[in-house]
């Protein structure tokens, strides 16, 4: 690619980009907003925890499993009428954000809960023998110990939502996807594909750099 040629890109790019960070940026908040919640209700409620209830582990863990389960590119397309219904049309990137942000929720929840599985249980019925309330257990022992582990996979949710931004696009969710599809695909210009291509991978690789150095940073062992 020439460099004229990448600076007529150049505004479409930055453009790109911030949609990109945009999407990731809303999905991600709602993932820790709502994810952590539901992850650590995941772990507590489970067989032999201190929260038991089989009916309620149950029912989240299913609807998290099927979330899952279903490819973020068909997800993207059943969610449409939601989409539309909350914000009037399915264009753009605050609409992508919808769909990123119902695949994220579930997907964050299991990696919270696998963390928290990761907290010595020793620990835990210390606390439990001491009378310390579920609440006060939760805040002061569960989330402290496991702390590492659900920024490392706040990283891991970070980085797979930058590759469904990316899927979004080809529907006209704007980012990066988009503008490979766009400039690239139906032009037949594979410079911009790899162009585009080169920006997810250092996204990633700087994500990746700064979720390992969060997540050594708060590490107690």
């Amino acid at each position: 690619m020439s460099i004229d040629a990448i600076i007529k890109l150049m505004p479409d790019m930055l453009q790109a980009f911030y949609e990109t960070m945009y999407m990731v940026g809303i999905s991600l908040v709602i993932a820790i907003v709502l994810g952590i919640p539901i992850g650590i209700l995941l772990f507590v409620t489970d067989k032999g925890l201190f929260v038991e209830n089989k009916t309620l582990n149950s029912v989240l863990g299913l609807i998290a499993n099927i979330v899952r389960s279903v490819p973020f590119l068909i997800l993207l397309v059943l969610l449409l009428p939601l989409t539309q219904w909350m914000l009037g049309t399915t264009i753009g990137p605050t609409a992508a954000s919808v769909p990123l942000s119902v695949a994220a929720i579930p997907f964050y929840a299991r990696l919270v809960e696998s963390s928290l599985r990761e907290v010595n249980k020793g620990v835990i019925e210390a606390a439990v023998a001491a009378g310390a309330k579920p609440w006060l257990i939760i805040r002061e022992v569960l989330l402290p110990e496991a702390k590492s582990g659900i920024i490392s996979g706040l990283t891991i949710t970070a980085i797979s939502l930058l590759g469904f931004s990316a899927m979004a696009g080809t529907v006209g969710g704007g980012g990066i996807g988009d503008l490979a599809i766009r400039f690239g695909y139906y032009r037949y210009d594979n410079n911009v594909l790899f162009t585009t291509v080169i920006v997810l991978i250092v996204l990633v690789q700087i994500i990746q750099f700064m979720g390992d150095w969060a997540a050594r940073k708060v590490d107690k062992r």
